[in-house]
């Protein structure tokens, strides 16, 4: 693509690179790992992307297959952004890039950086050990602030579902804030729990594999 960054190496690093090295995009794709949006949320979610800039990074990802179009339900005229199976497939590296990016987190980030929900969605998420899959089929419901997901575990597997989960053995809810600060090292579940921050309800078996799943225990 002209003007556009190419590397120029017969590498997949470099050649994903290509794609979505550029600064905004990954941020672009965790927006869109939580649900489809509207152009205007995607503007709201990313300040200081400016909407010619973020209109540029959505082509870059449409034209690789990444991101489509869908219209919005009871909007003749709107359209919302919603990534592809081949977008999705950038759920397991977002969410690994996440897990190592917390441990750089400071107080002074905290303090002074914006909190969204979606965040704490997205921590959430990275903090599953995919190592400590439960043999057992379960599922979980996360309540991270107003926003809602669920994690579905069936046949070794582990799948991230927006809205309730219907029939949740496990009910974890919790502000994104302290989500974050659990992921990030910067304060222990034990102390979030006796603090009344973070709520767990179900049996006590499934909340063992629930926490075990992310790494709490």
């Amino acid at each position: 693509m002209a003007g556009k960054r190419d590397y120029g190496q017969f590498c997949g690093l470099a050649a994903g690179l290509n794609i979505i090295g550029e600064r905004w995009t990954l941020l672009l794709v965790r927006e869109l790992l939580v649900s489809a949006l509207r152009f205007t949320e995607l503007l709201e979610n990313l300040p200081g992307i400016g909407p010619n800039l973020l209109a540029e990074r959505l082509r870059t990802l449409a034209e690789h297959g990444l991101v489509e179009q869908l219209p919005v339900a009871g909007d003749g005229r709107a359209k919302q952004y919603r990534l592809t199976d081949r977008g999705q497939q950038l759920r397991g590296p977002v969410l690994g890039l996440a897990r190592w990016g917390m441990q750089f987190l400071s107080a002074d980030d905290r303090d002074g950086g914006e909190i969204r929900a979606e965040w704490g969605i997205i921590a959430v998420q990275a903090m599953v050990d995919t190592g400590r899959v439960p043999e057992l089929d379960d599922t979980y419901e996360f309540r991270v602030g107003e926003e809602t997901f669920g994690v579905i575990v069936a046949a070794g597997e582990v799948r991230f579902v927006p809205g309730p989960a219907e029939g949740a053995r496990v009910v974890v809810s919790s502000d994104p804030d302290t989500f974050i600060q659990i992921g990030a090292g910067m304060v222990s579940p034990f102390d979030a729990l006796a603090a009344g921050q973070i709520k767990l309800e179900g049996p006590a078996d499934a909340i063992r594999r629930c926490t075990r799943l992310l790494g709490l225990t």
